[in-house]
Parts: structure tokens; C-alpha cells; sequence
């Protein structure tokens, strides 16, 4: 299924698309050399926006859901990718642990840990899944609705190992953004291969890390293609401590999204955009609990103050903002102007080691061109990466090759995923450190 590309007719967009067509062996080049320095996040899910005259993400996420999503068809991608990974990392493993979340609301959720057993049971391995509930005394069967069943048991912790009971897995894979804080049972595993590692979960990551990486990543990879960075990547800035409750550090918030709009506003204006510029603002960490919001200007902070104040301390789960102070992003708005079954659409690649395995549209039909789709209410429409991502179609005409604009979105897909090992690598609390 090809969905409408409403950025068909646009210009700019076409001239990316076009650079990267024809920058291709340069750019796996490119990719080629960053992996030989650099180990990519053992699997990864990006947030892409195509607003017609630019293209860049605007989330990448280490603990990636959703792979009930991917087709049949995109498996034999993700097998082999897992293959590849597994034996880079530990090439005598036998046995997998995957650790879900500990607390899920659906069956859709178990649905994606069940897809990634198969993924790893395809590609040769002893698959089991162990559960840091600790409500989870004893193996518990969950029977989904699409008929695949899971088995949840109990996790074992030895002197320096983390196991089932009579399971010993080499490697031990989290799907859990770990918002709640590092279980202590996962952490001080000397002997055994944690993916990702503990520091990339919500507990200990910041966003602004990740943005920071991916700005030095869109400079030299626009260098490398002669165009300017910010057609792949949004401008941003961030501001410490701030209490919407108690309206504190607010002023400069405002000043901040006030300054990030002022920037697009410029370059709006240098490409001859038409277009109301805006603003994300979202906690600089994942778990704090603060609304992703939609702001055209910095006297809008007030209302985000206002409706803090009304909400007080609310549960993460609703769509309130917590009490209490928070460092906060302010990200420039990236329109996206496609459309699947007339809902408002954007792509997310899923990428496995360094290989984009496949990915879908989320599409909500509720939400505006400005404002994020991921929330309840949206579906997921396949995107053809299984036949195309890394097959583009040089010299089709601009605009009409789904392939070559489902690689283009491979591309930006890969970016996120250097500028994600570099932030990994930066944040990495073992690493040493040379005076």
C-alpha cells in the first residue's frame, strides 16, 4: 500500500530528495565509516516529519514498541538484522531474555513483545520473557487476540546473573524505557550483555543530549551533501527548572520559545515559506510527565501555566502536568503534510542494529498538522520499507518514487541513529575518561 505523498508537488523537498538519490554511494560511504567508529543503539525507532520544505525527526526512541506493526513481509529484514546484531555482541548466545514493561494497559503492548520473540526465535535463539513485576510470582500465560500467546515469568537474580528459572540467557534485552527508575535487580550484571545499556533509559537520559548529537550529525552530513542543516534538522533550545505549577523560571521559557520561533521565522523568510511557524515544548526527560504542546508564540506559556495549576499533580497517564520543577525543550515545530486515509500522517522507521528493518505511518485523525500524533486514537498504516528501503530507484521522476522517498526516510532514520550512539557514548557512566 503506497499512501498519498501530498509533498509530491513541492520544491524543496524534491531537491533533497534528489541530492540524496544522487549522493547515495557517498552517503553509505558515510554511514559505513560512522559504524566503524561508532556502535549503533541495538535497535531504535524514529519519529520523522515531512513538512514538504524540510524533513527531519523529531523523537528517537532507544526502547522501541510496536514492532506488532511491522508486516510479515518486513520480517526476513528484521531476522537478519537480529542476526547480525547477536553475533556482533555475543556470538556463542543461545539463550534471550526479553524484559518488558512491568505494568502494560493492553494486549496491544504484549502483541509487540510477541513479534519480538519471533524476530529472535526466527534468527536462531532460546527466546524467553521475564517480568520485573513483581506481582509475577509464577509463569503466567497471557493469550492475545490474534491468537499468539505469552508467557511471563518471574525473574531470577544470582550473585552477578539474571535469568528465569533453569533459563541462563547470554544477552538480556529491555523493552522498557525504565521512567519508574533502574530496578535494582538489572543492575551490577557482569556477565552478561544488557541491551540497551541501563543509562538509556528515561531514568538517567535527557533529550537535550540526543538533540546536542544530532546537531553535529546534520552539520557534517550537510557538508557532505552541500545543503543547509536545517532542512533535516529543527532548531531547538532548552530551559532549566522550570515549576508550572508554581510558575516558576515560566518568563524564560516564553523568551525561549519566543527565540526558537524568531529563528524559523528567519528562515522561513530566506526559503519563501508560507507557512505559521511554531513550537514543541516537552520535558527535557522522558518521564517527568509534562504535556508535548503546540505553541505559536511565548505568550501561549501562560495558558500551559494556567492548565498546570488547574490540573495540579496528575497521574503520567492522563494528559496533565505534574508538579514540580523540570528542565524543559523547546523544539521547533515540524509540519507534516502527508495524509493516509485522510488522517494526519507521519513515518517511523525501526532500525536494528545499523539496518532499517521496515516501518509504518501513524496516522490520527483527530490531530492537526502541528500537533503530535502519538496518542491514543492513532493506527499504524505499513510502509513498503520491506521492498524498498535500501533499494532506491535513481532517475525516477521527483516526487513519484515511493521508493526513493521511503529511502530518503531511511536516511534521516539512520541519522538519528548515529547522533543516538554518539549521545550513548557521551552519557555513558563507564567510560573512561582521559585528562
Amino acid at each position: 500500500m503506497v499512501p498519498h505523498l501530498v509533498t509530491a508537488l513541492t520544491g524543496p523537498i524534491n531537491e533533497l530528495e534528489q541530492r540524496i538519490i544522487d549522493g547515495m554511494p557517498a552517503i553509505e560511504r558515510w554511514f559505513r565509516l560512522e559504524w566503524m567508529e561508532h556502535t549503533p543503539p541495538f535497535y531504535t525507532s524514529v519519529d520523522v516529519r515531512n513538512a514538504g520544505f524540510k524533513l527531519a525527526p523529531v523523537d528517537t526512541n532507544f526502547f522501541p514498541r510496536g514492532w506488532n506493526n511491522l508486516t510479515p513481509q518486513m520480517l526476513p529484514l528484521a531476522v537478519q538484522a537480529a542476526q547480525a546484531a547477536i553475533e556482533k555482541i555475543c556470538p556463542e548466545a543461545r539463550n534471550l531474555l526479553i524484559v518488558p514493561e512491568a505494568r502494560f494497559s493492553s494486549s496491544t503492548y504484549l502483541a509487540n513483545v510477541a513479534q519480538l520473540a519471533r524476530i529472535f526465535r526466527m534468527a536462531g535463539l532460546n527466546v524467553k520473557i521475564g517480568s520485573i513485576d513483581p506481582a509475577i510470582k509464577s509463569p503466567k500465560k497471557v493469550e492475545l487476540p490474534g491468537g499468539d500467546i505469552v508467557c511471563l515469568e518471574p525473574l531470577v537474580r544470582g550473585r552477578r546473573r539474571l535469568g528465569l528459572k533453569n533459563f541462563d540467557p547470554c544477552t538480556i534485552l529491555l523493552n522498557t524505557d525504565l521512567a519508574a527508575g533502574t530496578p535494582g535487580i538489572l543492575e551490577d550484571l557482569h556477565e552478561q550483555y544488557l541491551l540497551p545499556p541501563l543509562h538509556a533509559g528515561w531514568s538517567v537520559r535527557r533529550k537535550s543530549n540526543h538533540f546536542h548529537s544530532y546537531e553535529e550529525v546534520s552539520k557534517r552530513f550537510g557538508k557532505l551533501l552541500g545543503i543547509d542543516p536545517w532542512l533535516i534538522q529543527p532548531i531547538w533550545g532548552k530551559v532549566e527548572e522550570v515549576d508550572f505549577a508554581r510558575a516558576e523560571n515560566t518568563d524564560a521559557l516564553a523568551a525561549q520559545v519566543d527565540a526558537v520561533i524568531a529563528k524559523v521565522r528567519r528562515k522561513y523568510k530566506e526559503y519563501g515559506i508560507n507557512e505559521k511557524p511554531f513550537a514543541i515544548v516537552k520535558a527535557d526527560n522522558g518521564a517527568s510527565g509534562l504535556t508535548i504542546s503546540t505553541v505559536h508564540d511565548g505568550r501561549e506559556v501562560e495558558a500551559l501555566v494556567a492548565r498546570a495549576r488547574q490540573k495540579k499533580a496528575t497521574d503520567k497517564a492522563t494528559e496533565g502536568l505534574r508538579v514540580g520543577a523540570t528542565d524543559v525543550v523547546v523544539q521547533e515545530g515540524v509540519l507534516t503534510h502527508e495524509r493516509v486515509h485522510d488522517g494526519v500522517a507521519e513515518p517511523v522507521v525501526y532500525m536494528m542494529d545499523r539496518y532499517v528493518v521496515g516501518g509504518f505511518y501513524r496516522v490520527h485523525p483527530d490531530r492537526g498538522s502541528d500537533e503530535n500524533l502519538a496518542l491514543p486514537g492513532a493506527s499504524f498504516v505499513p510502509l513498503a520499507f520491506s521492498e524498498s528501503a535500501q533499494l532506491p530507484q535513481p532517475g525516477a521522476k521527483l516526487g513519484a518514487s515511493a521508493p526513493n522517498r521511503f529511502y530518503m526516510y531511511g536516511v534521516i532514520g539512520r541519522l538519528a541513529m548515529v547522533a543516538a550512539a554518539y549521545e550513548l557514548e557521551a552519557t555513558n557512566p563507564e567510560a573512561e575518561v582521559y585528562e
